[in-house]
């Protein structure tokens, strides 16, 4: 199993690396947001941060932009969101990242009340993506949603972009499967998507919000949720999507799921 560490977006990225490098973990997952981490920034930083990853012995992964509209109702700001998203594919092809997760589309204000027509901006937006990913020769894995996103929020929502896109994965994010679907939900994940697990995105939280929570500091049930990705014969990328003051619960996350996969 490969341990991976996401920045905090609301720091500068060199800063993030030089805090996490020296707690040791196998790689860094990159929020591509704006300010820090926007694709302009990364390939102006590109050699520094290539030298501090070296430094700290971390490969990378790249999570494109989440606080985008690509699903919008609008024709000339989906546009942008697109072309931000591109341009960000662009970027992490630059990186040669070991695989790229893709935030789906958020569908928000007078979409929520018109979701058939934004659903089908979502779905015409992915495939874009997917195409220019596949041109970079970039391996995308796709985050499962929450609940108020009102896209790709549930396991049977995967299947049609699945069919239609056979290399592309799943990123299985525990804590935004936990929201409204408990831990069954990530259960039926893993069980309906075993041969398609890319990536994982670890945290926990009480059902409610995605409150980014050390591994145990809430309701999910992880060793089950581990007992299911052994059965699996999953063993790859486990990012801890941890985000508190206190680093030190990175380290203990991780080492509780290791201690888990471990049998112990």
């Amino acid at each position: 199993m490969r341990y991976g560490v996401m920045n905090a977006p609301m720091r500068p990225l060199l800063q993030e690396i030089e805090a996490l490098g020296p707690l040791g973990f196998d790689y860094l997952e990159i929020t591509m947001d704006a300010p820090h981490a926007h694709h302009a920034v990364l390939l102006d930083q590109k050699a520094a941060i290539e030298k501090a990853l070296a430094r700290f012995h971390l490969a990378l992964v790249c999570h494109l932009p989440t606080f985008v509209s690509t699903a919008d109702l609008t024709d000339r700001l989906r546009e942008a969101s697109i072309e931000e998203m591109r341009l960000s594919l662009r970027a992490a092809a630059e990186l040669h990242p070991l695989k790229v997760v893709l935030h789906p589309s958020f569908i928000h204000g007078l979409g929520a009340m018109m979701p058939e027509i934004a659903q089908q901006h979502a779905r015409v937006a992915m495939e874009r993506l997917l195409n220019e990913a596949e041109r970079l020769k970039l391996t995308v894995c796709v985050e499962n949603m929450f609940p108020r996103s009102l896209s790709l929020v549930r396991p049977e929502e995967f299947d049609a972009l699945f069919a239609s896109q056979p290399a592309v994965k799943l990123t299985l994010d525990t804590g935004h499967a936990h929201i409204g679907g408990g831990t069954q939900r990530i259960l039926a994940f893993i069980e309906r998507f075993a041969g398609r697990l890319g990536h994982i995105h670890a945290s926990d939280n009480f059902g409610r919000e995605d409150d980014h929570l050390p591994i145990g500091a809430g309701a999910i049930d992880f060793p089950r949720v581990v007992q299911a990705l052994r059965q699996a014969g999953y063993d790859d990328t486990i990012t801890l999507e941890v985000f508190s003051r206190d680093r030190d619960y990175l380290r203990i996350s991780r080492e509780k799921l290791a201690a888990l996969f471990a049998g112990k």
